[in-house]
């Protein structure tokens, strides 16, 4: 099959960090030594154009590029612009030929302008949140999530957000174990949750988000056993409340949530690579029963694991 073509719309001045997000990633996914995706980056008017660093980048395509796209996302400034009315128009031409709709930051302005935000769920960078609230009030706004899916419509946070975006794409076109890889290559955290939130109030440690990096890879390489939150803070060699103060200010997430969403990812990558049964997948991604497994992947996909797998298997299963 040909590659997935992802026009990705730079507005001016255009965020050099939103831009590079889409290329770093989609460039990452083979799929049989082939590559998955095709990224096009185009603007209104093709040249040189500003971005918020304050350097000149060149982009040679217009917005015919977005014609024979599959997927159309739409880069951020960072910061509060208007939405030029030719980008707005070329969305709306994508949207309606059915293709997949996506920002990132600011860019979930020119979706709302278009109005494929009315009566959808959307987020955007937080401190631009409530002006996105403020002029376009049809709109359900999820201010402090990641990212958002609905429908055929996808809307991220600002900075790395981004890249929880893409990763989620890419585990939507390709599952999650392609997506899981690519994050690896990349040197980047597993696809998050998009109801994760975008920031938190505890104060980063010294190290900068490391101190629990040891324990993480660990927890990662022992999925398959019963570990608990004692367990987690003795590897570390903190206490429990020390442990739980900074997993939360490096993932946003308590040890406990961040261990159940890993079990949940390890359980999906087996229903589409595997041919294992439940019970031996619940074990092996530590869920512990059938039942577990199927109440957890429900709770979080929305399909029991007998659907799921049926759905995302994109590959004839070998056994693990």
């Amino acid at each position: 099959m040909p590659p997935h073509r992802v026009a990705v719309v730079a507005p001016s001045p255009v965020s050099m960090f939103n831009l590079a997000i889409p290329e770093l990633l989609f460039a990452k996914v083979e799929i049989g030594g082939a590559p998955g995706y095709e990224v096009v980056v185009c603007t209104p008017d093709p040249g040189p154009i500003a971005t918020t660093g304050g350097l000149d980048l060149y982009v040679n395509r217009g917005l015919d590029a977005v014609e024979g796209a599959d997927t159309v996302l739409v880069a951020g400034t960072g910061q509060r612009y208007e939405p030029d009315p030719r980008t707005v128009a070329a969305v709306v031409t994508a949207a309606a030929r059915g293709v997949r709709v996506a920002s990132i930051c600011s860019g979930a302005f020119v979706l709302a302008e278009a109005g494929l935000l009315d009566g959808r769920s959307a987020t955007t960078y937080w401190e631009l949140a409530e002006e996105l609230r403020r002029r376009y009030p049809a709109l359900d706004l999820k201010g402090d999530v990641l990212y958002v899916q609905d429908g055929n419509v996808m809307t991220s946070s600002g900075y790395a957000a981004g890249i929880d975006l893409c990763l989620h794409m890419i585990r939507t076109d390709y599952g999650a174990a392609v997506a899981n890889t690519v994050a690896r290559r990349a040197l980047v955290a597993p696809v998050r949750p998009g109801g994760q939130t975008q920031f938190t109030h505890t104060p980063l440690p010294a190290e900068r988000g490391v101190a629990c990096a040891d324990t993480r890879g660990w927890v990662m390489r022992n999925l398959d056993k019963p570990l608990t939150l004692t367990d987690l803070a003795r590897h570390a060699g903190v206490s429990v409340r020390t442990l739980t103060r900074r997993f939360h200010a490096e993932s946003g997430m308590s040890p406990l949530q961040w261990l159940l969403h890993q079990r949940v990812e390890r359980a999906k990558e087996l229903l589409e690579t595997t041919t294992l049964t439940m019970d031996q997948i619940a074990q092996s991604s530590g869920l512990g029963s059938a039942d577990s497994l199927r109440a957890h992947m429900t709770r979080r996909t929305g399909l029991p694991p007998t659907a799921y797998r049926s759905t995302f298997t994109r590959l004839t299963p070998t056994p693990a």
